[in-house]
């Protein structure tokens, strides 16, 4: 008896020294975990030395200075932000595709887009969505809101 209850123990722990997975729990512990804000900067600081361009990025920070609008071509609403290293990176959201960002210095936000290497830190944009459906759509959060 003692012996087919060590047999039962075994199997339940999966002979080794954790409970066996199974079902749903197993499958959302093994899924990858989406990378933080502060990856985004972690990311954007080997992309920068690197001097790397065309990747996707996730990131928090507060707006270091709102610029004025770039009016050439497709409109894009302008600011600095600052990553919570110290790195500070232009975000160009254009806004002939989607709506104005309220913002002021200070303000924190999140930003979701395709950062894009320069010597000044670098600009992160496609922070909307792509209306012919050809690229990741990026956004921007501020205020309890995503504007896309």
């Amino acid at each position: 008896m003692a012996i087919a209850l060590a047999v039962l123990a075994w199997q339940e722990w999966g002979g080794g020294g954790a409970p066996a997975s199974r079902g749903p729990v197993a499958d959302q512990a093994s899924a990858p975990a989406k990378p933080a804000a502060d990856d985004g900067a972690a990311r954007v600081a080997r992309a920068f030395a690197d001097r790397r361009s065309d990747l996707q990025v996730e990131v928090a920070g507060r707006v270091r200075r709102v610029l004025r609008d770039d009016d050439e071509g497709s409109r894009h609403q302008r600011f600095i932000l600052a990553l919570s290293d110290g790195h500070t990176v232009l975000v160009a959201h254009n806004i002939d595709l989607a709506e104005r960002v309220p913002l002021a210095e200070g303000d924190g936000v999140r930003v979701h887009g395709e950062y894009e290497w320069n010597e000044q830190g670098g600009v992160i944009h496609w922070t909307h969505r792509d209306p012919g459906g050809r690229h990741i759509d990026g956004w921007i959060e501020s205020g309890g809101r995503r504007y896309w």
